[in-house]
């Protein structure tokens, strides 16, 4: 992993939360782009087009023109010419359509640089911004490639910075572990229950959920399913609670809570994700893996109903000698939701 490579793509993000123009480079040139969703359209940066992802151009109707023949790839249109912040924000918000049904027609533009189009969909998945950008002729704060984005996915920048006691209602004897990586600000933790020994531990890789863990929320199981996690970790000889920091399936909490928005609009979780322009699940198993290497462990009873959980950890070299179901009830705000994961996903149930 290269450190420089990772601080590129690190400042990239911050830039483009705080609404700053990237540079975005290939080996076809570059696009210099602000998001959407946090840039401002002002006289000072002349708009050039507007970049959406490939879904949000098949809802707009733009999936058969010449710039979206690969169904994979972004899609650049020219500036409407009332754009404004609001119009802007329309186009890129799938959230949005109900208030503002009436958009487009659009023109779709050649897309010379498709490798760039393609880094800036994933960083801003990383950033938790919407997948769409304004193309823009300015001076860009930062510059970032495809290059520097994988090595800022790179989990083995990851070390421990910080462990202490914690004692918790499900087990007294506990201890829990911090951890930080070169370049991520999200700081994942590890909760290690009981009295090691050469058994191959419990471990439940749980991926944050501000709306479950801490606010109960009923849309979910997750809340539910990491209390249920933690006792049958401490009825266990020992085992490890891994908390992700990988909100909404790894799309960040203001999209979960426009995947929210679209659910209550018929979508399930699964059509969601992806209008919003993002996959099905965007999560990154490997830190997983990297976070118990770090812990000498390598053998683990996997707490899931996530087949892809196991696959994650089996890919990184991590064994998983057995695959314990948790089961949760259903309640009637989630039914179709746990529905999804199992006929959608694989899930068991």
């Amino acid at each position: 992993m290269s450190d420089a490579a990772a601080k590129r793509a690190a400042k990239a993000i911050d830039a483009l939360r705080r609404g700053w123009p990237v540079r975005f480079a290939d080996v076809r040139g570059a696009l210099t782009l602000v998001a959407i969703e946090t840039g401002a359209i002002d006289d000072g940066a002349a708009v050039a087009g507007l970049l959406l992802s490939s879904a949000r151009a098949a809802t707009l109707k733009l999936a058969n023109q010449f710039s979206a023949a690969d169904v994979q790839l972004p899609v650049r249109i020219a500036p409407p010419s009332d754009l404004d912040a609001t119009l802007a924000l329309a186009i890129a918000d799938p959230s949005l359509d109900l208030r503002y049904p009436y958009k487009g027609p659009f023109a779709a533009q050649p897309l010379e640089q498709p490798q760039a189009a393609l880094a800036a969909m994933e960083l801003a998945r990383e950033a938790g911004l919407l997948p769409a950008f304004l193309i823009v002729d300015a001076q860009a704060e930062a510059d970032v490639s495809a290059a520097d984005i994988a090595a800022f996915q790179d989990a083995n920048g990851l070390r421990i910075a910080a462990r202490a006691k914690l004692p918790v209602a499900a087990a007294e004897n506990a201890e829990l572990v911090a951890y930080r990586s070169v370049a991520d600000a999200a700081d994942h933790v590890a909760l290690v229950v009981g009295n090691r020994d050469g058994s191959p531990p419990v471990v439940r890789l749980h991926s944050e959920c501000l709306t479950g863990d801490v606010l109960s929320s009923l849309k979910c199981d997750c809340g539910p399913q990491l209390h249920e996690a933690l006792h049958q970790i401490a009825d266990a000889q020992w085992g490890v609670l891994l908390y992700l920091r990988q909100e909404g399936r790894g799309i960040g909490l203001v999209n979960k809570l426009r995947a929210y928005a679209l659910q209550d609009q018929g979508f399930d979780t699964v059509d969601a994700n992806i209008r919003l322009g993002f996959a099905i699940d965007a999560r990154d198993f490997s830190v997983a893996a990297q976070m118990l290497r770090l812990l000498a462990i390598e053998n683990v009873r996997l707490l899931t109903n996530n087949p892809e959980k196991v696959a994650g950890l089996e890919a990184e070299g991590i064994a998983v000698v057995e695959r314990l179901p948790l089961k949760i009830a259903a309640n009637p705000h989630n039914t179709h939701y746990l529905a999804t994961k199992r006929d959608r996903t694989g899930h068991s149930l």
